[in-house]
């Protein structure tokens, strides 16, 4: 069940016959403002989609705790619609206040277009002088639409792409309203009892080669969208510091999605080489930004997600008496420590043991450099080593087997970024793993495991 936005049924009702044709899924679609259609699903809590003809509408939704996922589709940009010829020489916004003109408008508490009318007419301080010219103040944007068509008003504010729909109407384009266009948007309803089912129609309505190639067709100004597969396959890199806290919210991310994450978990050295080298991850997720910041040119929407400590972990009771970094230059220690090259872990160990003047020193003990710590945590458990240095985040679930010395220095500490590949075929579907690495149940598993936490959603900064 989708609730569409009534100016947007000449695309809409096409595609989901498409989408019939192709898949033997029904969209039963209910059409009305989209003020309405918020109101209704206030009340109703059912059905799977709810597509707004301004992303305004789509933020109440998940203000009210409606909406969970969400995709762009459109721009819209309001306009002047008149009569065929333009009978009454409608010029713009100063015309419209001849007084003999009749002027149809959307109700500003059922439709996108009509609040968006009233709010252009009231930073013009203009709202209150229209009340004596308006004949009509409809439900939806096709009912203004046709009313400009069969004459019954002189003009009324539509939307461009309602205006493309009629041959019997011309456009009067009023460059004033060049700054309010606004954003076709779709989301899926929390209740849905079909998510899956839901977010599948959601990404065919948006590839640039399914519904979106409609939308450009019929007149509409469609957003750049995803490459349409039936099951798509994303490939994320990750820095190994990452996999425990990220792999169930990916796992879950999978399942509603009805996708495929392909995960290559390694040292960020390695992967940047691979990325430097031409691999083309969907999205990368960092053991610490520095590693963002060799391939930054090649990823978008970068955001903060979390921290973690480096510490020195010891066998149970701390036989060395390891206590300090200098400690790890005692005679007899067997250290083991990441991979310089390879690892992010290793490059910031190093450059924090130079930072100190004990990297030689500290060097002629180190009998492992591991790709990634995983391997140092098995060596230390084992007791082949004396003394590793890992993220706290490594050994947050097995730290009553071992022994942790804090290093109380600023530059022990590792920031975790994540950024969508600018050449990503599917930007929009990568945007959404993110948005799941961030949410609410995603921090819980990080804190589980012993990160501390960075991400702060944009919308609440505001």
């Amino acid at each position: 069940m989708l609730y569409c936005a009534a100016g947007m049924k000449p695309v809409v009702e096409v595609v989901a016959n498409n989408y019939f044709s192709e898949y033997g899924v029904r969209i039963n679609i209910q059409y009305g403002g989209s003020g309405t259609l918020l109101s209704n699903l206030r009340v109703a809590q059912q059905g799977d989609l709810y597509l707004a003809a301004d992303i305004s509408y789509i933020k109440e939704a998940q203000k009210f705790k409606l909406v969970k996922e969400t995709q762009p589709l459109s721009f819209l940009k309001p306009i002047i619609a008149v009569p065929k010829g333009n009978p009454k020489r409608i010029r713009g916004i100063s015309s419209v206040f001849r007084d003999t003109l009749r002027i149809a408008i959307a109700n500003p508490d059922a439709a996108s277009i009509g609040r968006l009318t009233k709010k252009m007419f009231q930073d013009s301080k203009l709202w209150d002088s229209i009340q004596n010219h308006l004949e009509v103040q409809m439900l939806t944007v096709n009912e203004v639409a046709n009313a400009v068509k069969l004459g019954t008003v002189d003009a009324g504010i539509i939307w461009d792409a309602t205006a493309n729909q009629y041959e019997d109407i011309d456009v009067v384009d009023e460059k004033a309203f060049n700054k309010y266009i606004k954003t076709v948007t779709l989301g899926v309803l929390k209740f849905s009892k079909k998510p899956t089912e839901a977010l599948k129609f959601l990404r065919y309505l948006s590839a640039k080669n399914k519904g979106l190639e409609t939308f450009r067709v019929l007149g509409y100004h469609p957003i750049e969208g995803d490459v349409w597969e039936e099951t798509p396959e994303l490939l994320f890199y990750s820095g190994g510091v990452n996999r425990l806290a990220a792999d169930e919210t990916i796992n879950a991310f999978e399942t509603r999605e009805g996708i495929k994450v392909i995960r290559v978990y390694n040292g960020c050295g390695i992967l940047v080489s691979q990325i430097k080298a031409g691999q083309n991850p969907d999205a990368y997720l960092t053991c610490d930004v520095s590693f963002m910041e060799q391939v930054k040119d090649r990823f978008t929407n970068i955001l903060d997600i979390s921290n973690t400590r480096i510490v020195i972990v010891t066998k149970k009771e701390n036989p060395k008496q390891i206590l300090s970094l200098s400690d790890l230059t005692k005679k007899n220690i067997e250290l083991g420590v990441c991979n310089d090259n390879q690892s992010a872990l290793g490059a910031l160990t190093k450059q924090l043991l130079e930072g100190q003047g004990l990297w030689e020193a500290v060097y002629k003990n180190v009998r492992s450099q591991a790709p990634t710590a995983d391997l140092l945590v098995n060596q230390i458990l084992t007791g082949s080593l004396d003394a590793v240095i890992v993220y706290y985040a490594n050994v947050a679930k097995v730290k009553d087997r071992l022994e942790l010395v804090s290093i109380d220095l600023d530059q022990a500490i590792a920031l975790q970024n994540i950024g969508v590949a600018a050449q990503s075929n599917y930007k929009y579907l990568t945007k959404r793993l993110i948005n799941a690495l961030t949410e609410n149940s995603s921090k819980d598993k990080y804190l589980e495991y012993g990160f501390g936490w960075e991400y702060t959603n944009p919308d609440l900064k505001q």
